[in-house]
Formats: structure tokens, sequence, C-alpha cells
């Protein structure tokens, strides 16, 4: 079991920013974002310095999948099912933990909305 300190995007500004301009991040912590309902989320790097690991997830926590992205990149990543919750980690992370498509996180955020 792993431990993750995730800050929380819940409000279209915060997701909007999201880790733009972050020179470093500790490898424990990342960025959850909460949208409201579940949707294809796409992301991009836009003014993201830090080269990050979007794991897209299910309400019941489920990886649905995992895509690296490239700093200052302008590329669409998007999930491949409709999904509330998105998982932001320092690239690589996931991989070193043999944390993959299927797995399963837990949480607060997950309970509320089982």
């Amino acid at each position: 079991m792993y431990q993750i300190d995730a800050q929380l995007a819940l409000t279209p500004q915060q997701q909007q920013t999201g880790l733009m301009h972050r020179k470093e991040m500790p490898q424990a912590e990342g960025m959850l974002f909460v949208f409201d309902q579940a949707t294809t989320q796409c992301f991009w790097m836009k003014n993201t310095l830090l080269p990050l690991t979007a794991a897209f997830v299910a309400d019941d926590g489920r990886i649905v999948n995992l895509v690296d992205m490239q700093p200052l990149s302008l590329d669409s990543h998007c999930s491949e099912e409709p999904v509330r919750f998105v998982l932001e980690m320092n690239q690589g992370w996931f991989a070193k933990k043999n944390i993959k498509k299927g797995a399963k996180l837990a949480g607060e955020a997950f309970k509320a909305r089982r």
C-alpha cells in the first residue's frame, strides 16, 4: 500500500491551472482532479514543466488508463472511458510502484462517490 499526498483540484480555476509552473514535486505528492460528472477527460501539458503521468480513475477507484505526458506539450491525452477523477503524479511513479491499468485506488474521494 502506498500513501499519496494529493492536492485537490475541485473548481474550474483549480482544474485549469493544475500543476502549471511548478518546478518540482516530491515523489509521494500529486494532484487529484475531481469533476462533477463522469465524462471523457482530456489533459494537456501547456505551461507544465514537470513530466507527469495521468491516471484516469473511475468512481470506484479503478484506474481506467495511465498516460505519460511530456512537459510543455499541447498533445491531448484522454481517458478511455468516462471518468470523474484524474490523478497526476511525477512520471515514473506508477511504474516504480508497479501500479497499472485496473489497479484500485482507495481514499475519501472514492468513498464519497460510491
